[in-house]
């Protein structure tokens, strides 16, 4: 990011009070986890492994939709809704089992996150992912104790890119949208942000359904979480 770029994003994000941050692709490459749950769930059901990269492209939407799509690889879509059940039952008791196993942590989320903190901001973490699977992943990798608020796709009725978990959040806080920004990797996101009234940011990494990120309708493309919080924090903590 060039400097009138910084100049630009530092002046849209001056009175930030609260950040809502992604989770999978964000702040944690999770996609590992899902090629294994994944690949055991299809040898099941004697369907051949999965490779990564197609993994990747169908994350983000949350649980059901993935599982649907892995099936729509191999089956018609009356074949695929007879499998359904039993394959997402199989996919989130393997994926229970090794949740956060092969996990990673992005470079420059803890020391963003600690920035974030330290220029005052309350945060929350935002995924579709289920909430019984979201906070034993944000514990195992040491990220839990960052966050006042964490929903899951399950914890409300919605999920992204519907605006309500973001509002919702915006409540908790007791804050305008125009004082939240969201952090994430996806359309998903940026759409969720954008019906919430709330800033966004998005990070180049990370899994956006097969799609440029440059796309993405945000208020910008920052490179980590650490550069996030220097935009954020810029008055507060000194940072950029």
């Amino acid at each position: 990011m060039n400097a009138p770029q910084r100049r630009q994003l530092h002046g849209i994000l001056h009175g930030i009070r609260a950040v809502i941050i992604d989770l999978d692709g964000t702040m944690l490459d999770t996609a590992p986890d899902f090629q294994y749950a994944i690949n055991r769930m299809r040898s099941e059901l004697d369907l051949a492994p999965l490779d990564i990269g197609t993994i990747i492209n169908f994350v983000g939407k949350g649980t059901e939709n993935l599982i649907q799509r892995v099936l729509a690889i191999d089956f018609e879509p009356d074949q695929a809704a007879r499998h359904f059940a039993r394959a997402l039952k199989s996919y989130l008791r393997h994926y229970l089992a090794i949740n956060g196993d092969f996990t990673t942590v992005y470079s420059g989320v803890r020391d963003g996150l600690d920035a974030l903190q330290a220029g005052g901001m309350r945060l929350a973490c935002v995924t579709n992912k289920p909430i019984g699977f979201a906070e034993p992943l944000l514990q195992k990798t040491g990220l839990i104790d960052y966050f006042d608020i964490v929903y899951g796709g399950d914890s409300l009725p919605r999920k992204k890119p519907d605006p309500l978990p973001l509002l919702q959040v915006c409540a908790d806080f007791a804050l305008p949208p125009q004082q939240v920004v969201a952090i994430g990797d996806s359309c998903n996101d940026a759409l969720a942000a954008r019906a919430a009234g709330c800033w966004v940011l998005n990070v180049p990494y990370g899994y956006n359904h097969g799609q440029s990120i440059q796309d993405v309708d945000s208020d910008g493309i920052v490179e980590t979480l650490l550069e996030a919080a220097s935009l954020i924090c810029r008055d507060r903590v000194g940072a950029g």
